[in-house]
């Protein structure tokens, strides 16, 4: 056992960074709804990456964001009509009104004026995604303090064809959270109480503002953890995990969010409160209409309340660092944890050298938790269980035997709570040490187990230098998280990944969106993963709930089937 002693080599944590701050920005790059370009003063020369097009006689270039010129524009906005995301042209629906005076004063009779936000720099937070991918050119956030002024608030906008989009805490990747044009923002933020929590059941009822890693905080005071765990979790909310129907870190022990949540209270579009907050773990009356919501990314109605099931704190947890040789002895690794592991399983994660590389360059205050050097593959299992002592020697015997039999070259278990954080800053911390790095093209997948790493090394042969394609992700639950790392964006790159990875994932009977839903990325990549007939049903159910099509326009579903 002496290979496990190492484990309690100190490793320095260091606390997360708001992943929406980037010190290493030496100039402007915007990836946006306007097109993702670089700027060069030098040469006032532009490099779009996605398309932008003005419907105007002389065809001008994009001003840079931010700018007087770009302002006036933004102001103006029937001077523009289309915008390109990658291949997909996105029209502004011209059914939907533009926003005048009397709609802010409408809303500040509601909210009052301190909650109606019109200041350009909040605005420019609301409007832009944290990637800084999109972004929007909405005049008007809206901080609504109960559902009964979202009610009002749906109520007035569906009268008025005015859009809307709702917004929880933009942590989102795919566009989702974010307006595409001059769509009002409504950002559930201000509703964030726990209403109720049953202690004998393990029921939480909240708002759906609270964010996440106060949820997890009041759950651990009260015995009890959530079934949700993201990085993330310091910023998101649970409306909008519910709404995105998020994975995380512990799927392969909790399950997914339709499984947890037993009921939700949501507003439709014209205003309509539809009160599904059950606390019951069975009731069988009739169609499960909450399910409609989970994972509709606010397309079918805004999430306001939402009851969870959760599951009690354990005593014991326990956290292992591990080095394969090669993805196969991941594999098996995987199916010898299920296996020897069974009920106190709680995460199986895993990432390439490529992404521990990138951590250990870009992520502040991380070691390599098995020096001196890199290995192929790293793998992180954690158990939790209620027995310490047996958890503990259950884990032990089986990394020995893993390690006897070539599954494992090397290994570090956990020895303190600081220790355990060092080992998950450095899978949680990539999205970030993605970010510093440069241009990322990021792709969320699910895909058979055996076949997941094959995706990885084909995108290497492909692209070749001076891109990196950084693997890593639940590998407990099939789960990759593809990114294509790069100096800066380039139409030649993404031509080289989409659609190819789109088709090979399809090829493979996988999911083109694995837990972050579809939002405006991936929209119209819908049919890679659904059937036709699917997804015309989705539509439908769409134009029911929404027949003005005013909430989260431009997103899941395919822009032909939703203007």
């Amino acid at each position: 056992m002496e290979k496990w002693r190492a484990g309690r080599r100190f490793l320095r944590y260091s606390s997360t960074i708001d992943p929406r701050f980037n010190p290493n920005s030496q100039k402007p790059i915007f990836n946006s709804a306007f097109g993702n370009y670089e700027h060069h003063k030098e040469t006032e020369k532009w490099n779009f990456h996605h398309c932008f097009r003005f419907l105007t006689s002389n065809r001008a270039p994009a001003p840079p964001l931010g700018t007087s010129m770009e302002k006036g524009i933004i102001g103006n906005a029937v001077r523009f009509q289309f915008r390109c995301f990658g291949s997909a042209a996105v029209q502004r629906n011209p059914s939907f009104s533009m926003l005048n005076s009397d709609d802010i004063n409408y809303f500040k009779g509601i909210l009052g004026d301190k909650n109606v936000i019109q200041d350009e720099d909040r605005l420019l937070t609301a409007n832009t995604d944290w990637m800084n991918k999109y972004r929007g050119s909405s005049k008007l956030l809206l901080l609504p303090r109960s559902t009964e002024e979202v009610s009002q608030i749906l109520n007035y906008c569906n009268s008025r064809s005015l859009a809307v989009v709702p917004q929880g805490g933009n942590t989102g990747l795919v566009g989702g959270s974010v307006p595409v044009y001059d769509e009002v923002i409504i950002n559930v933020g201000l509703m964030n109480s726990v209403i109720s929590f049953d202690k004998v059941s393990g029921i939480l009822v909240c708002e759906a503002g609270c964010i996440l890693e106060n949820l997890i905080t009041f759950l651990d005071t009260q015995g009890f953890v959530m079934p949700l765990d993201l990085g993330a979790k310091g910023s998101c909310q649970i409306g909008g995990n519910v709404s995105t129907n998020a994975g995380g870190l512990r799927l392969v022990r909790y399950g997914s969010l339709h499984g947890n949540i037993l009921g939700i209270e949501a507003v439709l579009a014209n205003g309509d409160v539809l009160d599904m907050l059950g606390t019951l773990r069975k009731d069988n009356t009739g169609y499960d209409l909450k399910h409609l919501f989970i994972g509709s990314e606010g397309s079918l109605g805004i999430v306001t309340k939402v009851s969870i099931l959760t599951p009690p704190k354990l005593s014991s947890v326990n956290l292992a660092f591990l080095a394969c040789k090669d993805y196969f002895s991941c594999q098996k690794l995987l199916v010898e944890a299920k296996r020897k592991l069974g009920e106190i399983l709680s995460a199986f994660e895993f990432l390439d050298n490529v992404a521990m590389d990138l951590a250990l360059n870009h992520l502040e205050g991380v070691r390599n938790p098995l020096p001196p050097s890199l290995h192929n593959f790293y793998v992180l299992i954690e158990t939790t269980g209620s027995n310490e002592s047996s958890d503990k020697e259950k884990l032990e015997a089986f990394l020995l035997h893993a390690m006897e039999v070539g599954l494992i070259s090397d290994g570090a278990l956990s020895q303190d709570i600081n220790q355990a954080s060092s080992f998950w800053r450095l899978r949680e911390g990539l999205p970030e040490a993605l970010q510093k790095a440069g241009a990322v093209y990021k792709y969320d997948l699910s895909i058979p187990v055996e076949k997941m790493y094959d995706l990885v090394e084909e995108m290497r042969t492909r692209l070749g230098a001076p891109t990196k394609v950084v693997a890593y992700g639940h590998l407990g639950d099939g789960n990759l998280h593809l990114n294509i790392s790069a100096p800066q964006y380039d139409e030649k790159i993404l031509a080289q990944i989409e659609p190819f990875v789109y088709e090979w994932t399809s090829k493979h009977r996988g999911s083109i969106s694995a837990e972050h839903g579809l939002g405006l990325m991936k929209a119209n990549e819908i049919f890679y993963s659904k059937s036709k007939n699917t997804v015309q049903l989705m539509s439908s159910i769409k134009k029911l709930l929404d027949p003005n099509g005013i909430l989260n326009p431009y997103k899941v579903l395919p822009h032909s089937l939703s203007t």
